[in-house]
């Protein structure tokens, strides 16, 4: 089965689950890694994650997989928390951390870099606008990124 048909099966599966525990689905991945298949689950909440959460998520997961069986392949499900360098996807999410630092990987580079880190300013027409460290603001096509994430500070 496709990867992408997994996804959305899977998030069509948990959506009115995560909403009902007031939970967020950040993100649902379904990778190979080396010889092993993963279907990653992120969730979050107003003041985070626990393992009881997570756990509680995996299992109502695991009992609807199992009913519907729509991965052909065998794979490891995994639940957690996004972490503090949780991704960047939904317009909601754009609108939630204005002012936080964020890293921008690009497919191509911009200005000599393939990795921009700036202050998020806004989401505008499919542009994500930052704020440099020189005060500079640039606006990037959302089409022409990787992946955008927090960047956390150390």
């Amino acid at each position: 089965m496709a990867k992408k048909r997994v996804v959305e099966i899977v998030e069509e599966l948990i959506l009115p689950f995560t909403n009902e525990k007031q939970l967020e689905l950040v993100d649902v991945e379904f990778v190979k890694e080396g010889q092993n298949w993963f279907l990653r689950v992120y969730i979050d909440k107003a003041d985070g994650v626990n393992l009881d959460d997570c756990q509680m998520v995996s299992e109502f997961l695991s009992e609807k997989l199992d009913e519907i069986d729509p991965i052909e392949q065998n794979y490891y499900l995994e639940v957690s928390s996004p972490g503090l360098d949780r991704p960047l996807k939904k317009d909601t999410d754009f609108e939630k951390y204005k002012g936080r630092m964020i890293e921008i990987y690009l497919y191509e580079p911009i200005e000599g870099q393939k990795l921009i880190e700036a202050e998020l300013v806004s989401l505008e027409n499919e542009h994500i606008h930052v704020k440099t460290s020189k005060d500079q603001i640039i606006s990037i096509p959302k089409e022409k990124t990787a992946k955008v994430k927090l960047s956390v500070m150390i």
